[in-house]
């Protein structure tokens, strides 16, 4: 019998076996709680879905990528008029900046 013992993969490969996946899947989605690098499960059934949820696609961009319209850091929520958008949301343009960081 043949023992194999799994070595740690460099983060420079698993980069690359990891391209076809939406960047946002390195976060954990915080609709349906699944773990970073997971993918997103339809909440009713517990089934893996195909899509990455918008409100893990908007932390990812609130991790990632500095807002151009209301001029915050990464990590730092949008707002408005001094108040945080609601439901963690972000600008569209975070999500554009994000995506070009990714790149």
């Amino acid at each position: 019998m043949t023992r194999h013992i799994a070595a740690p993969m460099p983060e420079s490969i698993r980069h690359f076996m990891r391209a076809g996946q939406h960047p946002a899947r390195s976060t954990t989605c915080p609709w349906c709680h699944a773990g970073a690098h997971k993918p997103c499960v339809i909440r009713s059934s517990g089934t893996p879905s195909v899509n990455v949820h918008h409100s893990r696609k908007d932390a990812w961009a609130r991790l990632t990528a500095c807002c151009t319209t209301c001029q915050v850091a990464p990590g730092v929520p949008c707002h408005k008029d001094g108040r945080e958008l609601d439901g963690g949301a972000v600008h569209a343009v975070r999500h554009s900046e994000a995506e070009a960081t990714a790149a």
